[in-house]
């Protein structure tokens, strides 16, 4: 949500703080006798006032505060004073309206629609299992991490003094890319530029400077960036880490990188990438994750209750439900008894397991096969897909020909948004949910007083910069470029308040991330939890946001997703938030 996107309920109950917003704007348009296009209070609360400018009678007001400032000042007067009053002005209003718009905080439990769909037309659910249906504690990655480690020791030789290295939790985020070759991780936009200050050799950041030199630019072309499913194949050089098991590899591949660097040790990054992915596989292959889980599931699964209750829910609403993941069935049975029971598979009509996904989503080649509760495999030739038995492997052609689920009636959630969600979407029209447990911890950082503070200002200022910036002559030309000083300054605070590293999952300074660009494309909905199903009845319908496009001008107030009626969700408190 913009910062600045209030319900029109809110605005009229705030009408005091936008006779405030409207008198920066006309003191801006009096400045240079045109119309004012691009600031703060203009661009958010414009549609507003198509809504309740009858009920707000401040022109009379805005022109006279306008009039004062140029009585005050005679032709002569320096241009530089003018503008200071402006930017202090806009200034206060800013600090007026932040806890006005900190009061209307985003509810972590929405569901949020890149793609209109209502949950009427949704006869078949769908799910992946790890980080869909069982959500890991901390632990998990810890594990994942020592174990690679360990292994690339004691498998492929690297130094003992590697052990020293603990796993950092803070330190990676999802979604970004590394370069094989290089040995940087980094953080990409939607437009394949690179952020400057996210991009990291080791653990140390690398200078502005150097990216820009090595990169000539900030630009990834097309041919280098990671191929459809964010893997570095067939010449790319980029890989992109897309699922929430990809953070323990980033920490360790920064973590050996430190290492030689530190010890001014020679080595290939290609060899360093391939030797981390083959440990990090083997981890799950190797079935070492999945039997430590198993030996102690309470300390590496939470949230299963939530899990329960949704199953639960679409059940009893006579809903067909599916299970898709490329976990091994003990793996699977031990979670699933443990979140729901003993009889888990009750609930399923259709139960797979190492399915090889994404190849499941196009490779016709690989038929069903039976797996029993023993784990032993089969070889009968499987007719139909029964329910209360499991079934390892197949592919997704063979599955809608058992089936005859196709189309828009089909929903499937899963977490990794090309693995899961990509094909599905793209070739067989399925509708696509993505679980984005990230989304939680973000959403209550940009709840904060601070970040509303920190964004309404930023964007304020750079509404300033980009009206002022037609004065061309010299002393207002030195007070832009103070204040473009200032924005710059600015910005790495809106990226740190996430994450010190690499910022935001979903934004780069102002553009999109690649992440977020590809979840707006693959997923239909996405939430932070499958939890989020049970604040909304099976009838509702999910309405993307009228975005204004850049060329367009708003025509009515966006609309919260605080703002919630008995249909959607509960409303939150501010307590409640915190």
């Amino acid at each position: 949500m913009a910062p600045l996107s209030l319900p029109l309920p809110s605005l009229l109950r705030h009408r005091g703080c936008l006779q405030k917003a409207n008198v920066s704007c006309n003191i801006l348009q009096g400045l240079h006798h045109r119309p004012f296009r691009s600031c703060l209070w203009k661009r958010n609360f414009g549609a507003a006032y198509h809504g309740v400018g009858q009920l707000l009678s401040h022109q009379h007001r805005a022109k006279n505060y306008a009039a004062s400032v140029y009585s005050s000042s005679s032709d002569g007067q320096d241009m530089t004073e003018r503008l200071w009053s402006i930017y202090n002005e806009t200034k206060r209003q800013t600090e007026d309206l932040t806890p006005v718009i900190s009061t209307n905080s985003v509810n972590p439990d929405t569901i949020f629609a890149n793609n209109e769909m209502s949950l009427r037309d949704t006869e078949i659910y769908g799910f992946d299992y790890d980080y869909t249906l069982a959500f890991y504690s901390s632990h998990l990655h810890t594990l994942i991490f020592n174990i690679a480690r360990d292994i690339l020791i004691s498998n492929h030789r690297y130094p003992e003094g590697l052990r020293k290295y603990e796993y950092i939790p803070n330190f990676a985020v999802r979604g970004l890319h590394y370069d094989i070759q290089k040995a940087l991780l980094m953080k990409i936009d939607a437009f394949h530029y690179i952020q400057l200050g996210t991009v990291y050799r080791g653990l140390h950041p690398v200078p502005d400077e150097e990216v820009i030199a090595m990169y000539e630019g900030c630009h990834v072309p097309l041919e280098n960036m990671s191929d459809f499913y964010g893997k570095s194949s067939h010449g790319h050089t980029m890989k992109q880490f897309m699922d929430i098991f990809s953070l323990p590899e980033m920490t360790l591949l920064s973590c050996v990188n430190d290492f030689f660097m530190r010890h001014n040790i020679d080595y290939e990054p290609v060899h360093l990438y391939k030797d981390v992915k083959e440990a990090i596989r083997d981890v799950h292959v190797k079935g070492i994750m999945y039997r430590a889980v198993e030996a102690d599931i309470e300390k590496y699964i939470c949230y299963g209750e939530q899990s329960h209750a949704v199953l639960k829910k679409l059940s009893e609403h006579g809903k067909k439900m599916f299970l898709i993941t490329n976990s091994p069935f003990d793996f699977v049975d031990r979670g699933m008894s443990y979140i729901v029971g003993k009889d888990w598979r009750d609930l399923f009509d259709v139960v797979i397991v190492q399915a090889d996904k994404p190849s499941f989503f196009n490779d016709r080649r690989k038929p069903f096969r039976r797996v029993t509760d023993k784990g032993a495999l089969l070889w009968d030739r499987i007719h139909r897909l029964e329910k209360g038995q499991i079934y390892k492997q197949g592919n997704l052609y063979e599955f809608l020909r058992l089936t005859g689920w196709r189309g828009s009636k089909v929903l499937y959630f899963g977490d990794h948004i090309y693995s899961d969600l990509a094909d599905l979407t793209l070739k067989h029209g399925w509708r696509t949910g993505a679980i984005i447990p990230e989304l939680r911890k973000e959403i209550k950082i940009m709840n904060t007083e601070q970040y509303v503070h920190m964004m309404t200002w930023l964007q304020a200022l750079t509404g300033l910069i980009e009206q002022m910036q037609v004065h061309r002559d010299s002393a207002s030309q030195a007070v832009v470029e103070e204040w473009i000083r200032e924005r710059e300054a600015m910005r790495p605070q809106t990226k740190d308040i996430f994450n010190a590293q690499f910022g935001s999952l979903f934004r780069t300074y102002h553009n999109p991330t690649y992440f977020s660009r590809r979840l707006s494309r693959f997923a239909d909905i996405y939430m932070a939890s499958i939890r989020c199903l049970l604040n909304y009845d099976l009838q509702h319908t999910f309405f993307p946001r009228r975005t204004p496009l850049q060329h367009e001008s708003p025509f009515w107030p966006e609309q919260s997703h605080t703002s919630l009626n008995a249909s959607s969700q509960p409303r939150r408190t501010k307590a409640e938030s915190d």
